[in-house]
């Protein structure tokens, strides 16, 4: 009886170990923090050169992402792990928590101030201008000049809503086609004559033009320029985390290593 008794007790032990074990391990797999180290899921586009973009090796890079790696090095207890997805998957990505950060040239507006938390110290300063088809210079350099014109913009993007907020500010002269797709398509359609013209970021246009063979070029005075930020939800560990990658990028900051990279990739600092 005594010895069955012992069993039994050993086989107990034995199943609130693992339990126990299994729960420990649980934890650890859902905060995605392992010997101190906090891995974070980034999501990206992939396809928006020189920001993000898939080298020839099939390696997520690109200015944006370079700037984590950064800040890994500067913050050993963080680690990024890059996931690449349309721009469209990307926010809701960050609301189900499949991406506990964003990195794609976001900059900040009114409503994600509201639902999320951005970075407060900017490690790039985005340039918003015309994109038009080489030859078409002469007749667009302006908003204005697009009045009876089509312009393409991606559904959701900060560059739309500069554009909207401008439209509407000025009798919604400009007829606007709204694409699901990422600047590849719409830099394609306005190779093609399908369209007049878009909005984004110069340097990302050239680089474009460059790898796709587009004939394409930015034209006119910058329309706007805005710091670009990380982004990440508005709970305690969004918060934490973008906390973080603040202290981080101040000290690349000071200690110079974040304009170094800018002029690597840029051949200017466009940090300040």
């Amino acid at each position: 009886m005594k010895s069955k008794l012992i069993a039994l007790f050993a086989i107990l032990t034995a199943v609130f170990t693992l339990a126990a074990c299994s729960s420990k391990s649980d934890e650890s797999t859902k905060s995605g923090e392992k010997d101190g180290v906090q891995t974070i899921k980034v999501g990206t586009m992939g396809t928006y050169n020189p920001f993000s973009f898939e080298d020839k090796d099939g390696k997520l890079t690109g200015y944006d992402l370079e700037v984590l790696r950064l800040v890994e090095k500067q913050d050993p207890s963080l680690k990024f792990e890059f996931i690449a997805g349309p721009w469209d998957s990307l926010f809701v990505g960050l609301d189900s928590n499949k991406f506990q950060l964003l990195a794609n040239q976001i900059t900040s507006n009114p409503d994600r101030v509201a639902k999320y938390t951005l970075t407060e110290t900017p490690y790039f300063n985005s340039v918003s201008q015309i994109i038009v088809k080489k030859g078409n210079e002469k007749n667009i350099q302006s908003l204005e000049d697009l009045k009876g014109k089509k312009i393409g913009l991606t559904v959701g993007d900060s560059f739309t809503r500069i554009v909207e907020d401008w439209n509407k500010e000025n009798g919604n002269i400009l007829k606007i086609t709204y694409y699901e797709q990422d600047i590849t398509t719409i830099l394609e359609d306005i190779e093609n004559g399908r369209i007049d013209a878009t909005v984004n970021d110069p340097i990302m246009a050239k680089t474009k033009a460059e790898v796709q063979g587009l004939h394409i070029e930015a034209v006119g005075e910058p329309i706007k320029k805005e710091p670009t930020l990380f982004i990440a939800r508005q709970d305690a560990e969004g918060k934490a985390l973008i906390k973080k990658i603040d202290d981080a990028l101040q000290a690349l900051k000071e200690n110079g290593k974040l304009s170094e990279l800018s002029k690597e990739w840029f051949d200017v600092d466009y940090t300040k």
